[in-house]
């Protein structure tokens, strides 16, 4: 497959090992408390910030939107759009790689972007998420006016869609609604209490009918009709029959027209999304300029917001209720505000101070049920929570000490993912025990004993192998002294062996996490436990 190359492009792959894991520090708590545990808003380096995500949402994400700058080579108040286009794909790649980590098996990425960069990021993209993965460029109209500055006018923006799986997307995507103009060819000529309908054709190509599907149709007025060459008819002939008594077979105004199937508006569940999305469905930039006056007032105003249709309109067909939505270039915090008001749960990242005078108070009037935007669309009345989180410590010193700030849950994570490759999950072990849980690994084929390998039904994978998980830190037995807390002694062990004993997997060896061992290889053989040491054995990067 075709690549990008510039100058530093090894280095910019090299990235994301170099970041270290921070930590994310609370700020401020918004609203209800408990749902304020679900929403996050950011504050600090994406690149930094995405890092620190991972251990906790790596592979949880299913909608990531980021609006990145341009590069256009203009200045703007809020953040830099003028890098040498090397820069700006160095600055792209790693924060690209980090996205595709959070995203869920069944998640989706849109990324807008306009001409200055947009071919060399689908490139990029190919790249980083996999050319078969590429789903469409949707075409934004951003303008409904003329642009008369250029020698040929800018009117859009693109929107790269990337997916996991993009079958998978494919079946789970949500239809978008029908607009009336859309609608139009629904009438009602003859006042149908089921409502408007339109006519669909009968007919279908013959390539792969059945013999039910050739037969004699006979209309009201005694007209015969056959399917004509090569075509047949699209349902069989049982189903004619049923629907002609339903009332759902149409024959023209004189009753004697080949037939059709009356399909009513009411039965439409929307339509499947293309690539051109007008600005009279989803905003214009015109639009987006006045919400953030409205929100922010003119002279703080931020420079290039996207209108919350555009948003609205990508939430919509990628996710549903309670999905985990993720914006790393947040500006003016649309996407969280879209996403509030939608009941999608979120995570939102910005960089510069107007993460916190303008995101902040703009969410914060979300919680308070301002009603601008899509507000009155989808029913918005106010509610919910979310914190404000900045950038903190490095979890790892230098020399690759744990953080003494650093607690139990925010280690565990970091060994969950880094055994597992997935976000840690509390709820898989035990709280207020060293348990983290058990991990399966699953084949995906039959091993007989014969050693022939065959296909499995996905309904019921086998566990190819299992590991249970367990950390010593923090004092988590209750007792920090070495003979009772983070040390593996034999109390120790025996605590953790009865603690392995009451799980759903008694069976599974067990890799234990603390700050030393006092047992000899053969005592932990015989225990099928293998030890690793912190913080020797905790990857830093």
């Amino acid at each position: 497959m075709p690549t990008l190359d510039w100058i530093n492009r090894s280095a910019a792959f090299a990235a994301t090992a170099q970041v270290p894991y921070r930590l994310l520090e609370t700020a401020s708590t918004h609203g209800d408390a408990q749902a304020a545990q679900s929403n996050l808003l950011i504050q600090g380096d994406n690149l930094q910030a995405l890092k620190a995500l991972l251990p906790f949402h790596r592979g949880r994400v299913k909608c990531i939107f980021i609006d990145p700058p341009y590069n256009t080579q203009s200045a703007f108040e809020h953040y830099d759009d003028k890098l040498e286009h090397a820069q700006w794909l160095s600055m792209m790649l790693p924060r690209l790689q980090l996205l595709r980590e959070l995203l869920a098996e069944d998640g989706s990425i849109w990324v807008t972007i306009d001409d200055n960069e947009g071919h060399y990021l689908k490139v990029l993209m190919d790249e980083v998420f996999g050319r078969g993965n590429f789903v469409a460029s949707c075409v934004w109209q951003k303008r409904y006016s003329r642009e008369n500055r250029e020698a040929i006018g800018d009117v859009h923006d693109y929107l790269h869609v990337y997916a996991r799986n993009p079958e998978r997307f494919k079946r789970e995507r949500n239809l978008v609604p029908m607009n009336e103009e859309q609608a139009k060819v629904y009438r009602n000529p003859n006042n149908d209490p089921q409502g408007r309908w339109r006519p669909v054709p009968m007919t279908a190509q013959a390539g792969h009918a059945t013999p039910e599907q050739f037969y004699e149709v006979v209309t009201p007025s005694g007209i015969s009709h056959f399917p004509p060459d090569g075509r047949c008819w699209g349902i069989a002939r049982a189903t004619y029959e049923r629907l002609l008594a339903e009332g759902r077979i149409y024959f023209g105004k004189n009753g004697d027209a080949q037939p059709n199937i009356i399909r009513y508006l009411s039965e439409v569940p929307g339509l499947a999304p293309w690539t051109w999305w007008p600005s009279e469905e989803v905003g214009h930039t015109d639009e987006a300029k006045k919400e953030a006056n409205t929100l922010f007032g003119g002279e703080t105003s931020f420079g290039t917001p996207k209108p919350e249709r555009l948003l609205q309109r990508i939430l919509h067909i990628a996710t549903n209720p309670g999905d985990l939505v993720l914006d790393s270039f947040l500006g003016s915090g649309t996407t969280a505000a879209v996403a509030h008001k939608m009941g999608r749960r979120w995570v939102g990242i910005e960089m510069g101070e107007h993460a916190a005078t303008h995101c902040l108070p703009r969410l914060q009037k979300v919680l308070d049920g301002e009603q601008g935007g899509i507000s009155q669309a989808v029913g918005w009345q106010g509610g919910g929570g979310f914190r404000f989180m900045r950038l903190g410590a490095p979890i790892f010193d230098a020399d690759g000490c744990i953080h003494p700030e650093v607690r139990f849950a925010t280690l565990a994570a970091f060994v969950w993912q880094q055994e597992t490759g997935m976000a840690f999950d509390p709820t898989q072990g035990r709280s207020g025990t060293p348990y983290l849980g058990t991990h399966s690994v699953f084949d995906s084929c039959q091993r007989p004993p014969d050693g022939r390998e065959g296909p499995i039904s996905p309904e019921t994978p086998l566990p190819h192998s299992r590991t249970a998980y367990y950390l010593l830190f923090n004092g988590i037995l209750g007792d920090r002294r070495p003979a009772g807390g983070n040390v593996l002694t034999r109390a120790v062990l025996d605590a953790l062996l009865a603690l392995h004993a009451g799980t759903a997997h008694p069976d599974a060896p067990l890799v234990v996490y603390g700050e030393a061992c006092r047992l000899g290889p053969q005592s932990l053989a015989r225990a099928r436990v293998t030890f690793k040491h912190i913080p020797y054995d905790v990857k830093a990067g």
